[in-house]
């Protein structure tokens, strides 16, 4: 499955079960939107993050932004306390973990704490943890400032997205352990 199949696997189950979640998320970036990020980052975004990008622009409006936190995001989606980013917040959060020379520590290449070729697409408020792609290869990785950097977490965006649709699936059922779909959102306990 590509990342436009799960991404759209991922919003129908949320349609499903918490649409009043749903409908909040807002529209598409554009490709305008997107160049524009690129040359600000002076790097090129994954085909998979991309498309994904061009599906959702998950950005919050601008009236609803805190400029006290590090990213901002929809409550609650994809799970509790971390927000998928959208271009904005990507940009910013980007900013912010980029380093002179591309690799944090410079002696670690091969274990660094960030790279530059990571984009990230998910974060807690503070930018202290989330989930990257790694532009060169399209692989989602973690991180969490402090504790060593996991890369290849999944094969894609798209396995990543899959592993989403087996927990709304499980929402949806009624048989998640930490989740459940209450007056049309999810309620994390």
């Amino acid at each position: 499955m590509d990342v436009v199949d799960s991404w759209s696997r991922v919003m129908g189950l949320l349609r499903e079960c918490a649409p009043a979640d749903h409908a909040e998320l807002p529209g598409p970036a554009t490709e305008e939107m997107l160049a524009a990020a690129e040359e600000r980052m002076g790097v090129a975004l994954h085909p998979d993050l991309r498309a994904w990008l061009l599906l959702n622009n998950l950005d919050l409006p601008e009236k609803d932004r805190d400029d006290d936190v590090q990213c901002c995001g929809f409550d609650g989606f994809p799970d509790e306390g971390s927000f998928y980013l959208g271009v904005t917040a990507m940009e910013r959060l980007y900013a912010n973990r980029s380093v002179s020379g591309g690799i944090d520590p410079p002696d670690r290449p091969e274990h660094p704490f960030w790279r530059n070729e990571w984009i990230p697409f998910l974060s807690d408020q503070d930018g202290w943890m989330g989930k990257f792609v790694d532009v060169r290869d399209g692989r989602v990785g973690r991180w969490f400032v402090g504790e060593i950097t996991v890369t290849g977490e999944h094969a894609s965006l798209a396995d990543y997205f899959d592993s989403v649709a087996r927990t709304l699936t499980k929402v949806a059922e009624g048989t998640h352990p930490t989740c459940s779909a209450v007056e049309g959102r999810l309620r994390w306990t």
